[in-house]
């Protein structure tokens, strides 16, 4: 008989990704089943409760609250878990990363600490985020909004105040950013360059500039907007505040727009403004087909041939029609990138390969319908609700990579390994320990072949390089971008791409 236990802290707030990976920490004790670490919001509770930790105690939480819940397998082990999580959360910060005794606990506070500031990293839980945003604008900050949950009319709402002001809204749910140099979220180390990026895809924007940085180049400014900016409901306001600032930068000479396909009406705007601009264009529609571009732009069918137009030069070859194998096998595709999901759809769909995900592009399936290529998003809110995106926790990928591999007739499984900071400090690492620990069929005509794709650079904290030599070591195929990943695995299974 399972134990479980709860303790809420009450009026203590952390930051949502810490507490994933404090969640996953206590998780991993022996003993234990299941554990969370979250604030108290409904969301949060009804996550916890869903996953079987959560009793009268976490239910009793605010949403200013701290709840820590434990699901272990004899009281004894419960109770030390929660000792444990608790010595987590009190640990004090060493090392380069630590800060002074006092941080600002507002905003206000914030602005009053560091008054040549002139932007917020909003990264709280959803039901606070836009009163927090809001509070920052109101302060003359940009704001780049990693929370998401935020209600799509909190989006609006708060991107027309942010035009009012002549400021940026960047997300909700923007993950990755690139400013005057500086990395923020889900970003890589790149190089100051001339090409600036406005991406409402976080790993669309860091394959394009990770691309771009591995063959010579390198960007002024990447702007995210969050994923829905170019929705109806939205209209695309930060993206076109994007390209206002890019085309008025003189360090930018070429400008990359990323995201899968935008609104029909939000398109044309944004085309439209790209038509008045004097600079080049490269129009990077993921997944979108016969899209017509202005004079001074070029339509981008993936992210390679996005960052091969913004170069000026080929950065890659097709794979061989040599290298295709037997027909008739599966392909299978896990990503903890949302765009390189979609990307993979779209090489699949131009390749005439009827393709289901659980994020279908147009002209894909949904993940319920059969079909000899399922290419799903791990990161989508299916798998992340309680846990971490798997670009923090690869563990988030272990349990359905191996029943992919164990998965009869499937000949390819595509996989990503996304670096850059905040990201896990050694997927490759974790991969081919999880491969190691499985039983499926490791040897003999039928073995799976895997097409792991790098997103990365030299510069990252967990480099390309050390990344790269683990997997090969491991007898992985280790791929530059997931365009050429994906067509690998395509022609393995004798499907020319």
């Amino acid at each position: 008989m399972s134990t479980i236990i709860n303790e809420v802290r009450r009026g203590t707030y952390l930051d949502s990704v810490a507490l994933m990976r404090l969640s996953r920490a206590v998780a991993g004790l022996d003993g234990v089943e299941e554990a969370g670490i979250m604030m108290g919001t409904p969301a949060n509770q009804r996550i916890m409760d869903d996953a079987g930790v959560l009793d009268a105690t976490g239910k009793s939480a605010a949403p200013g609250d701290l709840v820590i819940a434990v699901r272990a397998k004899s009281p004894a082990i419960a109770v030390a878990a929660i000792v444990e999580a608790k010595r987590l959360l009190d640990a004090p910060k060493t090392g380069s990363g630590a800060v002074s005794n006092w941080a600002p606990r507002t905003i206000r506070a914030a602005v009053a600490a560091t008054p040549g500031a002139n932007i917020a990293l909003i990264s709280v839980a959803g039901t606070f985020a836009a009163a927090e945003a809001e509070k920052a604008l109101n302060r003359g900050l940009n704001v780049m909004m990693f929370s998401d949950n935020v209600p799509i009319a909190d989006e609006v709402r708060l991107k027309h105040l942010a035009r009012q002001l002549g400021l940026l809204m960047m997300g909700p749910d923007c993950g990755t950013a690139i400013i005057n140099g500086t990395p923020l979220g889900f970003a890589n180390v790149i190089p100051r360059g001339d090409i600036g990026i406005v991406g409402a895809s976080g790993t669309g924007i860091q394959e394009v500039s990770c691309l771009i940085a591995n063959n010579g180049g390198g960007i002024s400014h990447a702007i995210g907007t969050g994923g829905r900016d170019l929705k109806a409901e939205v209209g695309g306001i930060t993206t076109l505040m994007a390209i206002d600032l890019l085309d008025a930068d003189p360090s930018t000479k070429h400008i990359v727009i990323i995201s899968k396909p935008p609104a029909k009406d939000v398109a044309a705007k944004v085309l439209a403004r790209v038509a008045q601009s004097k600079k080049p264009f490269t129009i990077c529609f993921v997944g979108g087909r016969d899209t017509e571009v202005p004079s001074n732009a070029w339509f981008a069918a993936t992210l390679t041939d996005a960052a091969e137009n913004a170069l000026g030069r080929r950065i890659g070859t097709l794979v061989p029609e040599a290298a295709l194998g037997p027909k008739g096998l599966a392909v299978r595709g896990l990503f903890a990138g949302g765009t390189l999901c979609a990307e993979a759809q779209a090489i699949c769909l131009a390749a005439g390969q009827p393709v289901a995900s659980n994020v279908p592009i147009p002209g894909a399936l949904g993940a319920d319908y059969p079909s000899a290529v399922t290419l799903i998003d791990l990161g989508d809110d299916e798998y992340t609700q309680g846990r971490p995106h798997p670009m923090i926790e690869p563990a988030v990928r272990d349990a359905p990579l191996v029943a992919a591999l164990e998965e009869p007739g499937v000949g390819a499984v595509i996989l990503d390994v996304v670096l850059g900071f905040g990201a896990s400090v050694n997927p490759a690492g974790h991969l081919v320990q999880s491969l190691a620990k499985a039983t499926f069929n490791k040897t003999g005509p039928n073995k799976p072949a895997l097409f792991v794709s790098i997103v990365g650079t030299v510069g990252d904290p967990q480099g390309t390089a050390s990344q790269r030599q683990i997997l090969a070591d491991a007898g992985i195929a280790v791929f530059t971008s997931n365009a050429a990943a994906t067509r690998a695995a395509l022609c393995s299974v004798g499907i020319k791409a």
